[in-house]
């Protein structure tokens, strides 16, 4: 099974439908880092989010600009338009995978994503179709994520929960995932293979709060344990809170959960 067959796979079975579910607390976690990526991307033109989900950063864009989001989830592409309608805007989605997907040539202004990009089966051919679908010139936004080292909030439940789950799916450094893009050399030589000119990659830290009461939640639905979990027996998933809430003591102050994202900011031209 190939990484594209793979990956629609997963985005259109349980991670997709958590993300849809989770929404209101993915976005309020991550609203600064929309903030931040929605401003930086200049107003007007015709706007394209790469792996938009449930289609926050598109609808935010939409305020501003004229944006389609494209993501490769069914049920996320779906909350996207029941939300661009609550909304009020008249941001517009395709159900399609970026990498291969055939967009008009030089039709947007400027491509943008929040953790979007991390996820190609080839990267180089996934920008340069992007490239293709920009205008000369156009910018590019990107926010992903720096390394696993930096970010120990994101694997702590995993390390937490990996005596109780032993098949829990394995993080590979070289393959699509969260962390893909933490190799700064890595983004620009696949940009630059990809005809993106004008590379800046810079670091960011956000603060990023959660409410206390939704932490289990989060801990269950997101990465490799909440990949293994529906698998798991009520008595196997009772335990694994049972040993993972404790890991995330240090995060917790009073009724908020507070960590830092370490990411990385992209821009560049299509050259």
């Amino acid at each position: 099974m190939g990484e594209e067959t793979d990956q629609a796979s997963h985005w259109n079975k349980s991670a997709g439908q958590a993300w849809v579910e989770t929404q209101g607390l993915v976005d309020e976690l991550f609203k600064p880092i929309e903030d931040l990526l929605v401003e930086s991307v200049p107003a007007g033109g015709r706007v394209l989010d790469v792996g938009c989900g449930t289609g926050a950063t598109t609808v935010a864009a939409a305020r501003r600009s004229d944006s389609v989001g494209i993501d490769i989830s069914e049920p996320m592409i779906e909350a996207a338009r029941a939300r661009a309608e609550r909304a009020g805007v008249t941001a517009r989605f395709v159900r399609a995978d970026a990498e291969d997907h055939a967009f008009e040539p030089g039709s947007f202004d400027a491509v943008m994503s929040r953790f979007g990009v991390m996820f190609f089966g080839d990267p180089v051919k996934a920008f340069a179709n992007l490239r293709r679908a920009t205008r000369d010139g156009g910018a590019l936004r990107l926010v992903v994520w720096r390394g696993a080292e930096e970010n120990p909030f994101m694997t702590t439940a995993e390390r937490a929960a990996a005596p109780l789950l032993p098949n829990l799916p394995e993080r590979r450094p070289d393959a699509p995932g969260q962390f893909a893009f933490a190799d700064d050399g890595k983004v620009r030589a696949v940009l630059e293979d990809g005809g993106w000119g004008d590379i800046g990659v810079r670091p960011l830290d956000v603060d990023c709060v959660m409410p206390e009461k939704e932490l289990v939640t989060y801990l269950t639905r997101f990465g490799p344990v909440g990949l293994a979990l529906p698998d798991a027996d009520e008595r196997t998933r009772g335990k694994v809170v049972e040993a993972v809430r404790p890991a995330f003591d240090s995060y917790v102050h009073g009724d908020e959960v507070r960590f830092t994202a370490a990411l990385w900011t992209i821009t560049a031209r299509a050259a």
